[in-house]
């Protein structure tokens, strides 16, 4: 009776293990040092070996010789194993078993020690399918289980497990088996089989995987019976639904000759597959050719076929018609092709493109041949080009201000004075008032970046104190003293009271008000410009 290839070919050893080098140097590491801990948790994708490591090591837990990374595979405890029939190596599947009563039974049987061997070892598989209650009654002896107990946990998502459980077990992450392996694997396989096949229709299997190996091997023995003995591309692609490869190649000639006629045939010839399995297969050919260093494509042309293909596949995405789709796609490939690059684009400016003569001028040839070469032309004058000098920079900065805002500018300009520039240095002399500097000193960032701009990146400002401290004098006696006015009184005959009020005494104390300390501690703090002084009624 023939058994499946997964079965046949399940690996008993850690060398048959595929694509899994790191975890299996670590589990042969800790059985010859002897570190062994109490709970392992295997997670990762399905078919990517976990039951199966667990169960090597379960092996190699037991066998008479050791605990050893190489089992003899001759002891009675080896031969158990192998058949699945370990009294000691117990198996739950936690999809089935998932309640808080076969936890009860499990944690019962660890208190007995093994039957014959050194270990009693518990292999939950699903383990995340466990409920809350199983979880929280599994933790105590997961913790601190007897010497004799060890659990191996195999989930293939482990974000669904508690917190509590992955502190307590050593976690193993088993990647994805990339189709090199797989495909290398499907090789070994064949050849012990004394299968033919073609390597297209191997990439196609192990593509066609991703990266579980036994799915791959369940596509492999599907392929075994499809194509009566003899795996060929073609027969595999019409099996899985894909394009073939040799056909594939007609699609991208067809795209870089410019043939819109034999495309639009393509387009329709692919309407019996899915448009989402033509594009991962034009990408797939696509990374295949980048590989291999195809010289019809550039890398800007794998770039821009890449971001086509990758826009289809959002397109899809929103339910959009999917034959429109795909045509669409190869039209765009095929304007994809036709642009240029910018280096072109550089190249062909800077070679410059002769222009068409017009009617009324002659061809330049013929300009060539109307002068004689005894008679040389006069150079033609270049214009001088001229530089600003520094002091109209300094106006253009004063500009520059003004349009940012008009109270920095007015400010710059009556209290900033130019010096000299040099040295990529620009030294400004200030006589700015207190209350401009304040103004300034807010603008000194826009004030900093208009200087870069005009004088140049590398300008630093170097500021000296005023120089002009007679002019300043001078302005500042020119400023006007507060005038002291005296608000005129009623006429004393239009009122009653006049006469009691009237006072000789007021004119003498009028002109002396402005003495008293407290007038004068105003005037210091207010400087005001007019002091109205009235009587008090």
């Amino acid at each position: 009776m023939s058994e499946v290839l997964a079965l046949k070919y399940r690996p008993k050893t850690f060398e048959e293990l595929i694509g899994q080098d790191s975890i299996t140097q670590v589990l042969t590491g800790a059985l010859n040092s002897k570190r062994l801990s109490h709970a392992y948790l295997f997670s990762g994708l399905r078919g990517s070996g976990k039951t199966s490591t667990a169960r090597i090591f379960a092996k190699a837990l037991v066998c008479d010789n050791g605990p050893t990374p190489k089992p003899c595979e001759e002891c009675e405890n080896c031969k158990a194993a192998n058949e699945n029939r370990h009294i000691d190596i117990i198996e739950m599947d936690a999809a089935s078993s998932r309640k808080i009563d076969d936890i009860r039974d499990l944690i019962e049987q660890t208190k007995y020690k093994p039957t014959m061997a050194r270990y009693k070892i518990f292999i939950i598989d699903e383990v995340h399918m466990l409920t809350r209650e199983a979880f929280n009654a599994l933790l105590k002896t997961l913790e601190e289980p007897p010497e004799y107990i060890k659990f191996i946990l195999a989930t293939t998502d482990p974000l669904k497990l508690p917190a509590t459980i992955l502190s307590r077990t050593q976690h193993f992450r088993f990647k994805k088996i990339s189709e090199s392996n797989i495909k290398h694997h499907l090789e070994y396989i064949l050849d012990k089989e004394d299968i033919k096949y073609e390597n297209e229709a191997l990439e196609m299997l192990s593509r066609s995987g991703n990266g579980s190996l036994r799915d791959t091997l369940t596509l492999l023995d599907q392929a075994i019976i499809y194509t009566k003995g003899f795996i060929d591309a073609k027969s595999v692609a019409d099996m899985l639904g894909l394009i073939d490869p040799k056909y594939l190649d007609k699609i991208f000639n067809t795209i870089l000759k410019n043939d819109k006629k034999n495309l639009l045939e393509i387009a329709k010839d692919l309407e019996n597959y899915e448009s989402e399995v033509v594009i991962d297969e034009m990408i797939a050919y696509l990374k295949s050719s980048f590989f291999n260093e195809d010289v019809r494509f550039s890398t800007i042309l794998y770039d821009r076929f890449f971001r086509i293909l990758s826009d289809a596949k959002n397109l899809l995405f929103i339910n959009a018609d999917s034959g429109f789709v795909l045509s669409l796609v190869f039209f765009k490939m095929l304007e994809a092709t036709k642009l240029k690059t910018i280096d072109s684009i550089i190249n062909s400016l800077e070679k410059g493109v002769p222009q068409a003569p017009s009617q009324e001028q002659p061809p330049l040839k013929e300009k060539m041949e109307t002068v004689e070469p005894t008679q040389p032309q006069p150079p033609k004058e270049q214009p001088i080009k001229t530089t600003p000098t520094d002091s109209e920079k300094f106006k253009t900065l004063i500009k520059s201000i003004y349009q940012k805002n008009y109270k920095t500018g007015e400010c710059f300009e009556k209290g900033v004075f130019f010096i000299k520039h040099e040295n990529n240095t620009l030294e400004l002399e200030s006589c700015a008032s207190e209350e401009c500097k304040k103004t300034l000193r807010v603008a000194s960032g826009t004030i900093k970046h208009l200087v870069k701009d005009i004088y140049g990146i590398d300008t630093k400002i170097s500021m000296k104190p005023c120089t002009k401290k007679e002019e300043i004098q001078k302005d500042d006696t020119e400023k006007e003293e507060p005038k002291i006015e005296e608000k005129p009184q009623e006429d004393p005959a239009s009122s009653c009271v006049s006469s009691h009020m009237e006072n000789p005494k007021n004119d003498s104390k009028s002109e002396n008000i402005l003495d008293d300390p407290f007038v004068q501690k105003a005037r210091e703090l207010f400087t005001p410009k007019k002091i109205t002084i009235r009587r008090k009624v």
